[in-house]
C-alpha cells in the first residue's frame, strides 16, 4: 500500500471512523494510524492475524462506501486546499475567488 493510499484511508477514518463499531474503528486506527502489525494487533487484542486482517479489510470498505455516498473527506481535502492557496495569495481578487469556492463547498 503507497503512503498516498494509507493517507487517504486514515483521513477517511477521520470523518467517518464514527460510523464504524468501535471494535473495527479500534483495529483500523491500531493498524493505519499507529502503524502496527497485523500480528502485533492480533497478539493485544486476543485475535488472530487473519481475523484482525478481515475485519480491517471490511472496515476500508465501509469507509469507502461512506464516501462514495457522501464525498465529505473529499469535499474538505478541496477545501484545505482552497484554503492553503488563500494564505499564499498575493491576490486580493484570487483570494475572494478562491473563498467564493470554499463557500460552494458548504
Amino acid at each position: 500500500m503507497s503512503t498516498d493510499d494509507r493517507a487517504y484511508i486514515c483521513r477517511l477514518l477521520d470523518v467517518y471512523g464514527g460510523l464504524l463499531s468501535e471494535k473495527n474503528r479500534d483495529l483500523a486506527d491500531l493498524y493505519y494510524n499507529e502503524d502496527l502489525s497485523l500480528a502485533e494487533i492480533g497478539e493485544n487484542c486476543g485475535l488472530t492475524r487473519q481475523g484482525v486482517r478481515d475485519s480491517i479489510k471490511r472496515s476500508v470498505a465501509e469507509l469507502k462506501a461512506f464516501e462514495s455516498a457522501l464525498g465529505i473527506a473529499e469535499r474538505s481535502q478541496r477545501i484545505d486546499s482552497y484554503a492553503a492557496q488563500i494564505i499564499n495569495s498575493g491576490d486580493i481578487a484570487e483570494a475572494r475567488s478562491l473563498a467564493e469556492k470554499i463557500i460552494g463547498e458548504l
